[in-house]
């Protein structure tokens, strides 16, 4: 590593600096005066180093290269922890990590999620704090556990998906799970329905993921199990029958370009089965899709 910070040295004292470069920076400087970044102005100098950098990486295509191969850096699209909540006590904990959305592009997407997050993240602390107060109360109480966190499902250059959880466990747990797709090059939230041109998709891919619960059933011997007509489950055992996915239903989109479809816990099964998903063929889905531009 040493090694290759010295010849990445070597090719940043070596890069001539464009005569225009003046001009670029005065033309950053003026249109990031005004932009916030996380909430505070963008220095001077922060600027104009990084117009700097940026030349260097253009007309440098060997720094550019020994770039990408140091570990840290890599897309400027970035998912933080804003903040966590935590409550450790006797029988009640909790632990609720807040993501921090940086550099989409989007000032408007970005303030959205962000004010999304944090605003989600303390009504569950402040709903935690008033449900262990009043087990508090009650002789011999009860346990108490909250467990929210997220994760990044898909990061390309394109497309950035975050996944965020939450464990909620009184005598038994329930999970619910969010996702947030967001096209990095044109700075888009998207939605399911964005991605099709009408709703005909969801009757297709309804039909598909009662399809691949039937197979899966079949498959493992009632291993896995589902409650969807048509698998040989008495009609008093369906209980709460999975008829259709709903037109916002959760899913994400794989570094692959396939969708997948999720659901929560005791959504459409049992509480074993967890948190299950399907993978959605894409040659189903070309005729009614926007485009291919996602999903291929």
């Amino acid at each position: 590593m040493d090694k290759q910070l010295e010849q990445l040295e070597k090719e940043y004292t070596s890069v001539q600096i464009p005569e225009q470069l003046d001009d670029i920076v005065r033309t950053s400087i003026s249109k990031h005066r005004r932009k916030k970044h996380n909430g505070r102005k963008w220095g001077l100098g922060s600027v104009a180093a990084a117009v700097l950098f940026t030349t260097c990486l253009n007309v440098s295509p060997v720094m550019a290269k020994s770039l990408s191969d140091i570990p840290v850096i890599g897309n400027v699209v970035s998912v933080l922890t804003w903040k966590t909540y935590t409550v450790d006590k006797d029988k009640y904990s909790a632990n609720i990590t807040v993501p921090e959305i940086e550099n989409i592009g989007s000032d408007q997407i970005t303030a959205t999620l962000n004010e999304k997050y944090k605003q989600e993240a303390e009504a569950l602390y402040e709903q935690f704090k008033n449900d262990m107060k009043d087990m508090e109360a009650i002789e011999g109480g009860g346990h108490l556990g909250v467990d929210s966190g997220y994760e990044i499902i898909t990061d390309t250059d394109q497309l950035l998906t975050i996944s965020r959880y939450t464990v909620e466990t009184v005598g038994s747990s329930s999970t619910v799970i969010q996702y947030d797709t967001i096209d990095k090059q044109n700075e888009l939230l998207l939605t399911l329905p964005s991605l099709f041109k009408n709703d005909q998709y969801v009757q297709i891919i309804t039909d598909n993921v009662k399809e691949q619960m039937r197979q899966q059933m079949k498959e493992t011997n009632n291993d896995k199990y589902y409650w969807v007509a048509g698998a040989g489950i008495p009609d008093d055992e369906l209980f709460g029958e999975f008829i259709t996915i709903d037109a916002e239903q959760g899913f994400y989109i794989t570094e692959e370009g396939k969708l997948v479809v999720a659901f929560d816990k005791y959504d459409v099964a049992p509480g074993y089965m967890g948190n299950p998903t399907f993978e959605i063929p894409s040659e189903i889905l070309q005729d009614v899709l926007v485009s291919d531009q996602y999903i291929h």
